[in-house]
Order: structure tokens, then C-alpha cells, then sequence
């Protein structure tokens, strides 16, 4: 058992989602969204390191050394699955480690919109879950493969830097493939999976031109591939895409986007009042031929008025999804504020309404 797996353990005790170990600080867990500091001195670098290398591959200490920070998954048998990154700061080494939960929880047991059990289903195409980091994209993505694994048959392929839920293959055959352990980039992995018969490709991270570039590659020739993006909404999403490429090529991407462009899920997570834990808040958009034109001629900001118009095709805006929330005090009217588009619809549940009203 390595010393680190106490506080894994400490995480489990205290259904806390992240682990943060830092030089010259006592440890600290996050749960419910906050971080709370570990009764427990604070680490030195050289114990610190010793303790976090001690559950390294080797691999992945000599790229720690050499870039000054790495990711990789670890895993407690009969605990939890753990992303680790490590990174080096002013007073020494830091780790962090996100909990990936072994049971990975299905749509329902999620309370996601019945329209996210569409698109597993989908033959070929892209589909883009989006938001800040922790806002539990990964959770989502997985209820969706998990889905497809029960309902297709059919070969899955994931790409990963760090693998996360690990699925058992059922109906479905799944492949998980880390970058840097089992591949040598996201790039490559595509690359790769074009001869390897997929009919699924989960890429874990769309974070460069190349790698977008071949997503798109093989959700326009018979593939149904599912992507992440750092971005707030689904119109930024296909903002972000289209810029990752050089402004003559900008023209074409549109029109292979446009083709190839199904869905896109845009998610944040909110503290509940309920009862503890966090509820995620979806803007969705399902791509028609309607908003298909839009991405084609450049007019991606009325995507938001189509997703409005367009709910019984199964779009949602996110204020929709935060009033949800808000009606049936799951979460605060603050919180709602803070995270809504549109203030003044929300400005009414706040007992301390902002004097400022410019952003509305």
C-alpha cells in the first residue's frame, strides 16, 4: 500500500471530488465545490515528492522532470480511479488528484435530459460536451459511452490523457488507449483508429489543429466521434473550432463543421441546497439544417436565439436548465444569478438584488 493511499481513502471518508498536496502546505480536499485544509502538518518538497513519485510511472517522473508537470491515472483496487497531475511552483512540487468514481452513473441516475440518449445512437457525426474545467464533462461523456455500450454492438475506441472511467466492454468492444502510455498523442491516436474499425472514437481532449482536424476527418467519413472543449456555450464551441485554423482555410472548415456537427453539450455545475453535492446545468443544441447554415455562413451568434425557438427538437437553453433548478431549490438564487446569460430573468429571487444593473 503506498503512503499516499491514506488520504485517497481520507478522500472517500469525506466524499471529496479532488485531492490537493502542495510544498509548505498542510493537504487540502474539495468537497461540494470548496476546499477544506486536512488536519495534518504541512508537507516538505523532498517528502512530498517522494510520497507522489512513490505511485509514478517511471515514464511519467522523467516527463515531470523534464516539462515540469504531467498527468497520468492511478488507481486504489476497490477504491477509486484517481487523474493525477503534478506541477512544479515557486516552493517546490504540487499534486492534485480528481476521484473518476468505479461505478460510472447512466443518464438517468444522472437526471440528464432523455436527449443525451440520442446521441450515442447516432451513426456518425460529431458530438462536443463543453464547459470550464470540473464541471463534469467527463461524468457526462461517460453516461453517454455507457449507453452506447448497452445499446449498440459495436467497437469503441477512447483517447484519453489520463484514462478516466474505465468501461467493461458488454454489447460493445472498448478499447481505452492513454496518451503517452499506449500512444504517443491524441493526433496519433486518430491517426491510428482510422485502420482500427471504429465505429465510435472518444477523444478526450480536442486541444490543437491537428487533432481537430482529424475529429472532423472522421466524423465526415462514417464515424461517430465525441469530443471535449474548454468553452462556455455551444456557439462558442463552434467559434473555437473554426479559429484553431488559419483564416484561408476558415471558409472550408465551416462547411465540413456544418456537415459533420450534431450536437452540442454545454454544461456547468452548481452547489445544491437540497441536500450536499453539486447538479449540472445543460445548454444543449441539436444541429439541424437550419443551424447547419448558420455554422456554414459565419452567422454563429443567432445560434442562442435558435436554441430558444427550437425545444421541441430537443434543444435547451442554459437558463432554462438553471430556472429548473432554481424552481425546484436545488440550488440558490445567487448561484443562479452568477451563472445565468440573461440576469433580469433571475434578478427577481435575489433578496439583495445588485444595485449595478449594467450587465443586464
Amino acid at each position: 500500500m503506498a503512503r499516499i493511499d491514506s488520504f485517497f481513502k481520507l478522500m472517500s471518508e469525506q466524499k471529496a471530488s479532488d485531492l490537493h498536496l502542495s510544498t509548505n502546505n498542510a493537504p487540502m480536499l474539495r468537497i461540494n465545490g470548496d476546499l477544506v485544509r486536512v488536519d495534518f502538518p504541512p508537507m516538505l518538497n523532498d517528502d512530498l515528492k517522494a510520497m507522489v513519485y512513490e505511485i509514478a510511472p517511471e515514464g511519467k517522473i522523467k516527463s515531470f522532470e523534464e516539462s515540469l508537470d504531467v498527468d497520468f491515472g492511478y488507481e486504489v483496487p476497490g477504491v477509486a480511479r484517481y487523474r493525477a497531475n503534478f506541477f512544479q511552483q515557486k516552493y517546490g512540487i504540487s499534486a492534485v488528484f480528481r476521484l473518476i468514481p468505479s461505478n460510472i452513473q447512466t443518464v438517468d441516475d444522472l437526471h440528464l435530459p432523455a436527449v443525451l440518449k440520442r446521441f450515442p445512437m447516432l451513426k456518425k457525426g460529431l458530438v462536443l460536451v463543453t464547459g470550464p474545467t470540473g464541471s463534469g464533462k467527463s461524468t457526462t461523456l461517460a453516461a453517454m459511452i455507457d449507453y452506447a455500450n448497452l445499446h449498440r454492438h459495436d467497437h469503441i475506441i477512447t483517447v484519453e490523457d489520463p484514462i478516466e472511467f474505465v468501461h467493461r466492454s458488454q454489447n460493445c468492444l472498448i478499447q481505452h488507449r492513454e496518451v503517452g502510455i499506449h500512444t504517443r498523442s491524441f493526433a496519433a491516436a486518430l491517426r491510428g483508429a482510422l485502420r482500427e474499425d471504429p465505429d465510435l472514437i472518444l477523444v478526450g481532449e480536442m486541444r490543437d489543429h491537428e487533432t481537430i482536424e482529424l475529429a472532423l476527418t472522421a466524423a465526415a467519413t462514417g464515424h461517430l466521434v465525441f469530443g471535449t472543449l474548454h468553452t462556455s456555450s455551444a456557439a462558442k464551441a463552434v467559434d473555437r473550432i473554426i479559429d484553431v485554423f488559419p483564416t484561408h482555410q476558415q471558409n472550408q472548415i465551416r462547411t465540413t463543421l456544418s456537415e459533420s456537427l450534431k450536437a452540442v453539450i454545454a454544461q456547468n455545475l452548481f452547489k445544491t441546497i437540497d441536500k450536499p453535492g453539486r447538479v449540472a446545468a445543460l445548454e444543449i443544441l441539436v444541429v439541424d439544417m437550419a443551424i447547419a447554415n448558420l455554422i456554414r455562413e459565419g452567422k454563429t451568434h443567432q445560434i442562442p436565439g435558435m436554441i430558444q425557438v427550437g425545444k421541441k427538437k430537443g434543444n435547451q437553453p442554459l437558463d432554462d436548465a438553471i430556472m429548473e433548478h432554481l424552481r425546484n431549490a436545488r440550488i440558490s438564487p445567487e448561484e443562479a444569478y452568477d451563472k445565468s446569460l440573461d440576469k433580469k430573468k433571475f434578478r427577481q429571487f435575489l433578496k439583495e438584488p445588485p444595485a449595478d444593473a449594467s450587465e443586464e
